[in-house]
């Protein structure tokens, strides 16, 4: 089977490195919404049309991915909101899962303390608390404008009638569908009659996911978190091994605080605080790399990967070695975002040297899956939000009448020091396990700023590589000029300490610089295209480097951004997705 992100980048041609022209982002007056399925996209769009604002528009998206996107899409795990309101205040929504009252630190290890294999990725005893019922629920009562009843229409809609699968649909199911069969309740909605894969073309119903929806439009988040829920998901996790209790549901919080903010050449950032460490991480990253003229060094030039790639190693070292829940932990943010701080790390990087992480470990390939949108409103609201399952289809468990997967994040926390977790990411005590505790998160919401007002919104799934993913398209746009699009498009480049190695995409480094990076010792790894960045940018872009001069009678005549406009880019990496903008 071919994997769906090279899928995309064959049939969308998405390497940005490959080619002079990319097709235009969508332009809008009133509003947009961008996500990784495109039926999603539309139920935002339906609400913005309404008359909603941006808030009840990401409500209605996140519901409806969790019908049409069931991967990454969720009622039954968690993530971040993280919201700009029109009056110029930022929040932060932090519905992150949290381990169940029974859980403890040595719970997937073995007699001679080594981890057993799939315990923390597969089945219930990998589950953690689902959040995102809350979340959304906060987020609509708090900020928004309409009903739950108006807000999740499109999904409940969808949910109950079902809607067509497409390739980028199925090929997502045939990577996971392994794992189906191992659960009646699952297999039940995501095979065939016949134990078959879904195909390309058949109807997706789900009407047990569709009745959890209208409890949850008409009672709120207490038909999710009390009731016939968690009194189906108890005794469903005792019989499957986990640990979950209608007690654990009913004891659940979000919390509500402001976003983590730091600036980068007169923008301004706000992204996730701990317990994520995406906005920690990123803001490390751009604080070291605003010594640096990017634009001068050049794009994916062996001077600009390199100065990149020894602040992603710095910051990702720093991010598992201290970042935890700050419930449980303190987060040292304040050291970490200084511009001092910034300064010491370019200090330890050599202009033509690569600096070896301490230890280097076996990476394993990439399947979280997680899923990121965005949305803005013609008033001035901008929300971004990152939640996720983990894996791909989570746990891959369903309690029985339910009909929503629960999320296998119990892999996030740190499993056992000096081990890696299924990114390949070496954590440390910090991320321990204890009761009650969220792991941490590499989610990464984020909205930008200038002179007080939105200008961009975005974010992705894609592990610890989120940040790297988020990090790149922001120095697209800031440093480099590109619109929306050509931010999206352009193949990306990864380093996350431990494995030490730089990974990169099809066309980022050509022969000669990766030759150039070689002879500075760094190890390179071309990969498969991944992520799904989803951005929204409104024009022009104030700042970055002017475009290309003109080639002359025959040029381009029309793409570029006009004021005040909204200008939404999907990532084709995940061809499902769409823009949708009124």
């Amino acid at each position: 089977m071919m994997n769906i992100q090279w899928m995309a980048l064959l049939l969308a041609m998405v390497a940005g490195g490959a080619h002079a022209a990319t097709p235009l982002a969508l332009e809008a007056r009133n509003g947009m919404v961008v996500s990784s399925q495109h039926f999603a996209s539309e139920a935002g769009l339906e609400i913005l049309k309404a008359g909603g604002n941006a808030i009840d528009a990401a409500v209605a998206v996140g519901y409806a991915e969790a019908v049409v996107n069931p991967c990454c899409g969720n009622i039954g795990g968690g993530g971040f909101m993280l919201m700009h309101l029109a009056d110029g205040r930022d929040r932060f929504i932090n519905f992150r899962e949290t381990a169940p009252a029974a859980a403890s630190e040595k719970m997937y290890l073995d007699i001679s303390g080594n981890p057993i294999p799939g315990a923390s990725r597969y089945g219930y005893k990998a589950v953690a608390l689902p959040g995102t019922v809350k979340g959304l629920d906060a987020a609509l009562t708090e900020y928004g404008t309409m009903s739950r009843a108006e807000v999740m229409a499109p999904a409940i809609r969808l949910a109950r009638d079902g809607f067509v699968l497409t390739r980028a649909d199925t090929d997502i199911m045939d990577y996971a569908a392994g794992r189906f069969h191992n659960d009646p309740a699952v297999a039940g909605i995501f095979l065939r009659h016949d134990g078959s894969n879904l195909q390309p073309g058949d109807r997706l119903v789900q009407t047990d996911l569709a009745v959890t929806l209208e409890a949850i439009a008409k009672d709120g988040p207490d038909a999710f978190y009390t009731g016939r829920i968690p009194a189906a998901v108890e005794p469903a996790s005792k019989a499957g091994g986990g640990i979950l209790t209608a007690d654990d549901f009913a004891h659940y919080k979000i919390t509500e605080t402001e976003p983590l903010h730091c600036t980068y050449r007169g923008y301004v950032f706000a992204s996730a605080p701990p317990p994520s460490s995406g906005g920690t991480t990123l803001c490390e990253i751009l604080n070291v790399l605003e010594g640096y003229d990017m634009a001068a060094l050049g794009f994916h030039s062996a001077a600009s990967i390199h100065v990149m790639a020894e602040a992603m190693r710095y910051a990702y070292l720093d991010r598992n070695t201290y970042l935890g829940d700050p419930d449980f932990v303190r987060n040292p943010v304040d050291r970490l975002l200084s511009k001092h701080y910034a300064a010491a790390i370019r200090a330890k990087i050599l202009p033509d040297k690569a600096t070896p992480s301490e230890a280097v470990r076996p990476g394993l390939e990439p399947q979280g899956d997680t899923t990121h949108y965005s949305v803005i409103d013609h008033a001035g609201n901008a929300v971004s939000v990152t939640y996720t399952l983990n894996g791909l289809f989570g746990a891959a468990v369903m309690a029985p009448g339910t009909g929503f997967v629960l999320n296998d994040e119990m892999d996030d926390f740190t499993i056992k020091r000096g081990v890696p977790n299924m990114y390949g990411l070496v954590q440390d005590q910090a991320n321990l396990i204890a009761p009650n505790k969220r792991p941490l998160s590499s989610m990464a919401p984020t909205l930008i700023t200038r002179n007080g007002k939105i200008f961009a919104a975005l974010g992705s799934p894609g592990g610890p590589r989120i940040i790297t993913i988020t990090l790149e398209a922001a120095l697209n746009i800031i440093d480099y000029g590109m619109e929306p699009r050509q931010a999206v498009d352009a193949p990306r480049l990864h380093l996350q300490g431990l494995p030490d190695e730089l990974d990169y995409e099809p066309y980022a480094i050509s022969p000669d610089t990766a030759k150039l990076l070689r002879e500075m010792g760094y190890k390179l790894v071309e990969q498969t295209p991944w992520g799904a960045a989803e951005v929204i940018a409104i024009g022009p872009p104030d700042g970055g480097v002017s475009g290309p001069r003109s080639s002359g009678n025959d040029a381009a005549r029309s793409g570029r951004m006009r004021p005040g406009y909204f200008y939404g880019a999907h990532d084709d990496r995940r061809p499902a997705g769409s823009a949708a903008g009124d």
